[in-house]
């Protein structure tokens, strides 16, 4: 008996080793849509995540998927669908804020500075203080993504803390290309958009749509839209798949600032996109966007939406919900 509870013993210490092996050379990350997401188009198409995999002697399967909204993916990271996921500041930092003591939820790098406009074909919306109950404002992710808790933000200073949510009742969840199209051909009841690149420089090109408000208005200067994310398990279980993903994201946002012309056709080719290349290398070049992993005013958020209780827990840096690799980068 002690000879057979002995072998069993080995046998699952040996099943669990083969599964952490397994664990390491695989990941599965997802991205939105819009040029926020570059770095990873440039990582995706350059295998550059498998090629740092390789320096290491370690060869990596790499998933790649599409989703829109922060709600859903947050939803796949908690149920193991996915091992990395990306979306904006907000989303991210409630999900680290609920998971703080158990999963550990973290940022892994940031994916740019990029603002976000909000835009509008009502003539009548000059100011936020001019939308009404009869507009109707498209989000991503109503009353939770990054365009919302950035309206929320700004709504407090205006209405007082306690009417922060004011807009929420008025926004609507839809994905950005479909919120585009109904913007520019008008006639349906969303009227307004929190939109990201490039679906603003195509919205603006119709003379019926207008800027409202910058998020870099709102927070204070350049400030990171997206950023990645994933648990302390898989970070700490899989140290060089996590070292491969992180010097890929590195080098991608490097040869982004040396190659602009080139990163514009990789989205192209990557999201298949049907933008003429010169509009893409346009948003590319454009000053106000900057394809940086380094998080710039993050803090802002983390502060304000603990003001407003929508954090519970109070984070004394950036640092505290980044991962310890990201601390090589300058940050705020």
């Amino acid at each position: 008996m002690p000879f057979t509870l002995t072998r069993l013993v080995a046998g699952l210490a040996l099943a669990s080793a083969t599964l952490l092996a397994q664990a390491e050379g695989r990941i599965s990350i997802a991205q939105q849509f819009g040029i926020g997401y570059l770095v990873l188009d440039v990582v995706q198409d350059q295998k550059l995540i498998e090629k740092h995999g390789k320096a290491q002697g370690l060869d990596i399967d790499v998933d790649w998927s599409q989703i829109s909204g922060a709600t859903a993916m947050n939803e796949a990271l908690l149920a193991n669908a996915l091992d990395v996921v990306s979306a904006g500041v907000p989303p991210m930092l409630t999900l680290w804020d609920r998971t703080k003591g158990r999963q550990n939820v973290k940022a892994v790098a940031a994916l740019g500075s990029l603002p976000n406009y909000l835009i509008s074909n009502n003539p009548k919306v000059k100011t936020l203080k001019d939308l009404s109950d009869k507009d109707r404002i498209a989000v991503p992710a109503a009353g939770t993504g990054f365009q919302s808790r950035t309206l929320q933000i700004e709504t407090a200073k205006l209405y007082g803390k306690d009417d922060f949510k004011r807009f929420d009742n008025i926004s609507v969840s839809l994905a950005h290309p479909d919120a585009t199209a109904a913007l520019m051909a008008g006639g349906s009841e969303i009227n307004t958009h929190f939109s990201s690149a490039p679906f603003y420089y195509q919205a603006l090109e119709n003379k019926n749509v207008h800027k409202v408000i910058s998020s870099y208005e709102i927070l204070g200067g350049p400030a990171t839209f997206n950023v990645l994310y994933t648990t302390q398990k898989f970070h700490d279980e899989n140290p060089k798949t996590y070292k491969a993903f992180y010097a890929a994201l590195v080098e991608a946002s490097q040869w982004i600032k040396a190659n602009k012309p080139k990163a514009a056709e990789t989205f192209i080719r990557v999201q298949k996109s049907k933008l003429p290349l010169d509009f893409v290398r346009k948003i590319v070049e454009d000053p106000e966007n900057d394809f940086t992993i380094s998080p710039f005013r993050t803090y802002v958020y983390a502060d304000e939406l603990n003001k407003l209780g929508v954090l519970k827990n109070r984070a004394a840096s950036w640092k505290d919900y980044f991962f310890e690799e990201a601390y090589a980068q300058p940050g705020s």
